[in-house]
């Protein structure tokens, strides 16, 4: 465990504060990361931010006054050394900066990208008191990441001697992948089940490349491997072994971070139509199943006129995806305004510059088809917001009698998943709330059978890759506890 005041007092830290004055730290404007040209990158999978130099890291790490009280890591679900790491950047030792990152996180690439650091650990940077655009933690951190792994020098976290303790973990998605890292470390036996041919759960199938590329995912999970995590693929935990399996096989402890993989729809006329289907069959089809390929086995629809319901990160990447698959026309229908949108600020820019639609205020009430079933038009009830809801936003109200009805060949249904049933419906014991979800501690993530800890989407019902993986870690150190204990 690390003593940040002792290690902010360190000669080095002091000789770097003292070489700027706060105050010219603090007029230095936020490095702004490079992008790819909008209606180039609208025709291609590559990914659209390009990351920043060495030299734009400097500049922006020199940003970072190295707080007394560093309030930013208050704001990061795992506890990442946010000074620690910048600091090593402004010297310019960006393997250190890479070496900070992985004690607490196992994904600290997949963090840079795909975080919402703009609500996390920037939303508490000081300078936003200040009315300044905060430090660029996200873009820092990616920085490092990407330069330990083109550097070729890649290292792996310290791992505690072995203890012969079998753990297993159900799912590869982000919790499962960091409470696998954190008790690898520890010393554990660790096998990873996966009921997909591939490693990352929603990581892989849930996030198209031009914002995650696959690549940056493999080798983030071959850092895992070099720990000592074994990875087991097409086993479905609940199907192909049960949770009595594991324990007849020796495992001591599981935790269950098998997703939110369940799609949820609308319950409206003309759901069943050909064309119309959930935004989770449509990514994982495209992103896992190379679906868009000529030669797929699977094809997907190429939709000229793309319609996606709902307004939340998913959403984006769908109708992102739609337009690079050629969609003529790409929008996005969402009940409320474009300032109560769930997604990132960052993702609603980068959609717009690619020429997405957004048909705010609009909630579809009918899906209309042909002959032979397919979606021909969508039935829009115009909405006004109304009063703030439970959440704090302002509930979308419909305004009587005003309708629009607009063409399309494709709907994707983007609003909101559930927790994947197989394991609640297969362990006996195990305490189910009314959401489908796994019940635990809050403090410890264990559940009602004491073996047995979750995480992630199961849990909370569908979240951010960086709240998952906060669930994680902190199930892996309360699961090392109890196993000790």
């Amino acid at each position: 465990m690390r003593n940040i005041k002792e290690e902010r007092n360190e000669a080095w830290r002091a000789d770097l504060r003292a070489q700027i004055k706060v105050k010219e730290r603090m007029m230095a404007p936020r490095i702004h990361m490079p992008e790819q040209d909008a209606m180039e990158r609208s025709h291609n999978n590559k990914e659209v931010n390009l990351g920043l130099t060495a030299e734009q890291a400097i500049v922006e790490a020199r940003r970072c006054i190295d707080c007394p009280d560093p309030t930013c890591m208050k704001g990061c679900p795992v506890s990442i050394y946010i000074p620690g790491f910048i600091k090593q950047i402004e010297t310019g030792n960006f393997l250190e900066a890479a070496k900070v990152l992985k004690e607490t996180s196992a994904l600290p690439a997949v963090c840079g990208r795909v975080c919402p650091q703009e609500k996390q650990c920037e939303a508490e940077c000081i300078y936003v008191r200040s009315g300044k655009e905060p430090v660029a933690i996200g873009h820092l951190e990616r920085f490092a990441a990407d330069f330990e792994r083109e550097s070729g020098q890649i290292s792996v976290p310290e791992v505690a001697p072995a203890n012969g303790v079998k753990i297993a973990v159900v799912g590869s998605g982000p919790a499962g992948l960091s409470f696998a890292g954190d008790m690898a470390k520890l010393g554990y036996d660790v096998t990873v089940f996966e009921a997909l041919h591939e490693i990352g759960g929603v990581l892989k199938y849930g996030i198209p490349e031009f914002r995650l590329p696959n690549n940056i995912v493999d080798v983030e999970i071959d850092n895992l491997r070099a720990m000592g995590v074994k990875f087991i693929t097409n086993c479905i935990i609940g199907k192909t072994l049960t949770i009595d399996d594991l324990k007849e096989d020796g495992f001591k402890g599981v935790f269950v971070g098998s997703g939110a993989g369940l799609p949820r729809f609308m319950s409206i006329k003309g759901e069943n139509l050909v064309g119309v289907m959930s935004s989770n069959e449509y990514l994982t089809r495209v992103n896992l199943m190379d679906a868009a390929s000529d030669d797929s086995d699977t094809p997907v629809f190429l939709g000229k006129r793309v319609a996606v319901i709902g307004g939340g990160n998913t959403a984006m990447d769908s109708v992102r995806t739609a337009i690079r698959l050629g969609a003529e026309r790409a929008m996005i229908v969402y009940r409320r305004s474009e300032e109560e949108m769930p997604a990132r600020k960052e993702e609603i820019k980068h959609a717009k510059e690619e020429g997405i639609e957004f048909m705010n205020l609009r909630s579809p009430i009918e899906f209309i088809g042909n002959a032979q079933g397919r979606v021909t038009h969508m039935v829009l009830q115009v909405m006004e917001l109304g009063e703030p809801d439970a959440s704090g936003r302002r509930s979308p109200v419909e305004v009587p009698g005003e309708t629009e009805t607009i063409e399309v060949d494709e709907v994707i249904v983007s609003v909101g998943v559930s927790p994947n049933p197989l394991i609640p419906s297969t362990v006996g014991g195990l305490k189910i709330s009314k959401w489908g979800t796994i019940e635990v501690n809050q403090d410890t993530m264990q559940s009602d059978i004491p073996m047995i800890f979750a995480g992630g989407d199961i849990v909370r019902g569908g979240a951010t890759v960086i709240l998952a993986m906060g669930d994680g870690r902190k199930a892996a150190a309360n699961m090392h506890a109890w196993i000790s204990n």
